[in-house]
């Protein structure tokens, strides 16, 4: 579990594709790695990996099929840089929102622009998960907790907007994004278990 507070900006390290799935390195500094251990989950990009090497200023992780098909993990490449969150532990500040780290779809940048200090931007996301989407409601956006501004349906997808505070937009790498770039993207977790209680009484 994870709370989408970005807590360092790390490094795609290496890619190695083998039978189908991949393993991946990355980069990150010996602080953000002090406590860490062979099998401890870290967010990467909002998506939850095992750690299965383990290095000083660096960690390895396995990413299976099913992962590089939902998520864009796919387009991966050395040199990016990657938002990183280590596990929630108890007693943890919760700073953000209950992040899971199951990433549900890939959404889309439709459009950014200065708003203030900030930067609104807008996204496009698959018109299946438009119904968990709501205003004032939470988002993890590549492993971000967000609060949605705005939202609505147009034909075949939905639309959102958030603001990007200067805070955000120095500790992420949410300031780069622009329009057509593809993000990982998690509904609130409350909003699927509701849905599942309402199925379950229904068959009832």
């Amino acid at each position: 579990m994870f709370t989408g507070i970005i807590q360092q900006v790390g490094k795609i390290q290496g890619v190695n594709h083998v039978s189908g799935d991949a393993q991946m390195v990355f980069a990150t500094s010996e602080d953000f790695l002090k406590h860490t251990s062979l099998g401890d989950s870290i967010a990467v990009n909002g998506c939850c990996l095992t750690v299965t090497q383990l290095w000083p200023a660096a960690f390895a992780a396995d990413v299976s099929r099913e992962t590089l098909n939902v998520t864009t993990l796919k387009h991966w490449q050395s040199g990016q840089q990657v938002n990183l969150e280590r596990a929630l532990c108890a007693g943890d500040s919760l700073g953000g929102h209950y992040v899971s780290g199951h990433v549900d779809g890939i959404a889309s940048v439709q459009a950014r622009h200065d708003d203030a200090r900030s930067v609104r931007m807008r996204f496009s996301a698959p018109v299946s998960l438009g119904r968990y989407i709501a205003k004032k409601g939470s988002v993890a956006v590549d492993g971000v907790s967000l609060t949605v501004n705005k939202v609505g349906d147009e034909s075949g997808y939905t639309w959102f907007e958030v603001n990007l505070v200067p805070h955000t937009l120095a500790m992420t790498i949410l300031g780069g994004y622009t329009a057509g770039l593809e993000v990982n993207l998690e509904i609130d977790i409350i909003a699927r278990y509701f849905e599942r209680m309402q199925q379950v009484e229904t068959v009832k």
